[in-house]
């Protein structure tokens, strides 16, 4: 069972996906929904936190709406109600969506007016992508592109994380247009079948990954593949990073990989959860 220092990094680790926060911040937010109101100085001593970024923190949160300050003297930090940071977070996420939809249809429309572009080429191409945000962005992209078979294989850390993502949305997109998405995950407590379950991979299976990192790998197109230290990186997802290509070589080796990984591995549906339980 998860000790209660555990479940709470748990939740931190998510609201930081969530609320576009980060570590302190997410702690901040937290310990203030626990504690009620409290000034910066006390919560910086419970937090065994240098006053000055305490305060530098209290400020950015303040500015975001997460949390407000009380006018008394001294001043009382209260943290806003869970669904009301949700809803201001996807206010903004919409408010920027609409802007760059905006913007950018009229840039495009530049382009092809202004601009003779020639971007046809059989070269292949590597890029690297930095930030956990940009390349769940990625991932997503690939797997509403894919028609065909599609593999992910990581951890059980990055799963509950893409489960924030727009990801699981893909997915669906993705099988409507004929595709499949199979999900490769090591898992050892079988507790936690019906979470990886929640993903909704149209295939998922159990076994030994190769390593801690990622690996997307979309059939005769291209791949995404990450270090395994990424998967150490709770509390910054801008240390996060991966290579992407479309080698067709590359491509074809990892497809190879996965698909045998993924015939020796035990689908998800054949392990009996309500036994486990009820031990």
């Amino acid at each position: 069972m998860m000790s209660y220092e555990d479940q709470v990094s748990g939740i931190a680790a998510e609201l930081e996906e969530i609320l576009d926060l980060d570590d302190l911040e997410a702690k901040v937010y937290l310990n203030l929904l626990r504690a009620g109101p409290i000034t910066a100085s006390a919560l910086a001593k419970e937090l065994d936190i240098d006053r000055a970024r305490m305060y530098r923190t209290v400020d950015r949160l303040v500015s975001r709406n997460i949390i407000s300050t009380t006018l008394s003297s001294p001043k009382l930090c209260i943290a806003v109600e869970p669904h009301e940071a949700l809803k201001i977070t996807l206010g903004k996420k919409e408010d920027e969506v609409n802007k760059i939809k905006k913007s950018g249809e009229a840039i495009i429309e530049k382009i092809n007016n202004e601009i003779t572009t020639n971007q046809s080429s059989s070269i292949p191409t590597f890029r690297v992508v930095q930030g956990r945000q940009n390349i769940y962005a990625d991932i997503a992209q690939m797997i509403e592109e894919t028609t065909d078979v599609l593999y992910i294989v990581t951890t059980l850390d990055d799963v509950s994380r893409m489960y924030h993502s727009t990801i699981p949305e893909k997915i669906t997109i993705c099988e409507k247009n004929g595709g499949s998405v199979r999900l490769l995950v090591d898992m050892n407590d079988t507790k936690l079948t019906p979470f990886v379950k929640r993903f909704n991979a149209t295939e998922t299976k159990i076994g030994k990954l190769p390593s801690k990192g990622r690996l997307i790998v979309q059939k005769d197109k291209k791949m995404i593949m990450s270090d395994s230290a990424a998967s150490f990186q709770h509390s910054n997802s801008d240390s996060d990073f991966s290579l992407c290509t479309n080698s067709t070589e590359m491509v074809d080796n990892i497809f190879t990989l996965c698909k045998f990984l993924w015939e020796t591995s035990n689908p998800l549906k054949t392990i009996d959860v309500k036994n486990f339980v009820s031990n």
